[in-house]
Parts: C-alpha cells; sequence; structure tokens
C-alpha cells in the first residue's frame, strides 16, 4: 500500500512540474533580468552569476550563445526607392 501511495505522489509531483516548467520560468525571468535588468546586470558580477544560472538552466542554448558572441551581425535589408507620378497616385 506504501508502494502505490509513494508511486502515486511521484505521478503527481512529476505532472506538476511538467505544468509549471519552473526551468522554461526561470530562463525566461533570467533573460528578461538580463536583457531589461537594473544596474546589478551591468556589472561584471552580475553578468558572471546570470550566466551561471543560464548555463544550469539551458547549456546548450548557452554553450551556442557563447561559441557564437563574436559573429557579425546580419546587415540589414537595403532600402529600395521609387519613384512615383503623379498617374500612379491620382487613380479613382
Amino acid at each position: 500500500m506504501l508502494d502505490l501511495l509513494l508511486a502515486a505522489a511521484a505521478l503527481a509531483v512529476g505532472y506538476a512540474l511538467g505544468r509549471i516548467r519552473p526551468w522554461d520560468r526561470l530562463d525566461t525571468w533570467l533573460w528578461r533580468r538580463f536583457t531589461f535588468g537594473g544596474t546589478w546586470t551591468r556589472t561584471r558580477r552580475g553578468r558572471a552569476a546570470t550566466l551561471a544560472v543560464h548555463a544550469l538552466v539551458r547549456p546548450a542554448a548557452t554553450v551556442h550563445a557563447w561559441r557564437h558572441r563574436h559573429d557579425p551581425q546580419p546587415d540589414a535589408a537595403p532600402l529600395t526607392f521609387r519613384t512615383t507620378s503623379p498617374e500612379d497616385t491620382d487613380r479613382a
């Protein structure tokens, strides 16, 4: 009977953790603090703490971001201008 009760409790805890997703919530919270955070994320200690916790939460994404931190940013699409004549704009 105790085994059945422990199995049910483990199943309930696993289901609750799957629904709550605390790692995703922690990752989102950290990203918001890191991106839009206060003055503590602008210090080396604050960034190191954020990076360490983010590495625990999403290790693959952290490694990918670290490896590509010096990649050049993609160029913006060039602006294209089109000249219009009065005949093009005065269609009624």
